[in-house]
């Protein structure tokens, strides 16, 4: 029952994550057993558990959703994040394992290189590869209290797909925001890394808050 689990687990949340299944989208449980290859119970438990992580909402007599959030919420979120992971990242910068270190800047380097050839698959690469980073930081702070707390707050970004709202200069901006805490990192300066983590979180704020309000003025168009 656990691989089953742990099967239809990762299947959802990579599909969530790739746009598959967008925000507000329903999830049932029968379709998604009969795509995934496994009975309804691991389908539940699966949901149980991206719920407790915040990508999925349960609605009374519906059924679960991809969440879908509010900009008063996704702001509330985005500001919690900078606290926790601008903590979480000044704590890592000290204690990270040579090795983690390493990894942290492979990923860097290869989003980089990712973004410079600009193939059809690369934003959904790029994305694969920040929340490797990212995870690897807060795995690299070394406090599960921090990783329990951080859970929710840093799955709300990979469902938005934060990285396709960027424009090209804004990618650009955010992938040398991850070299720049790799060489903190790399000098164990916490609080480097935790100003630019701060500003990377801010940035990708702005990115969520520029295209909806995009998104809103085209619909407003279109009405005309």
């Amino acid at each position: 029952m656990s691989n089953a689990v742990e099967k239809a687990y990762a299947e959802i949340r990579d599909a969530i994550h790739a746009g598959r299944f967008p925000p507000g989208a329903h999830l049932k449980e029968g379709e998604l057993a009969d795509l995934i290859g496994v009975s309804r119970t691991p389908i539940r438990e699966a949901l149980r558990r991206l719920n407790a992580e915040g990508a999925v909402k349960f609605m009374r007599n519906h059924g679960a959703f991809v969440a879908d959030w509010s900009m008063d919420e996704i702001k509330e979120i985005f500001d919690l994040r900078a606290m926790l992971e601008g903590y979480a990242v000044e704590r890592a910068a000290e204690r990270a394992a040579p090795e983690q270190v390493a990894r942290l800047r492979q990923l860097a380097e290869e989003m980089l290189a990712l973004e410079a050839k600009g193939t059809p698959d690369a934003l959904a690469r790029i994305a694969e590869a920040n929340g490797e980073f990212h995870r690897l930081i807060i795995q690299a702070a070394g406090t599960q209290r921090l990783s329990l707390m951080m859970s929710q707050v840093v799955e709300v970004p990979l469902v938005l797909r934060t990285f396709h709202r960027y424009n090209a200069e804004a990618l650009r901006r955010s992938l040398r925001h991850h070299m720049e805490i790799v060489s903190a990192f790399e000098v164990r300066d916490g609080a480097w890394a935790g100003s630019v983590m701060r500003s990377h979180i801010a940035a990708a704020w702005h990115a969520i808050e520029a295209s909806r309000a995009e998104k809103a003025m085209s619909v407003r168009e279109a009405a005309e």
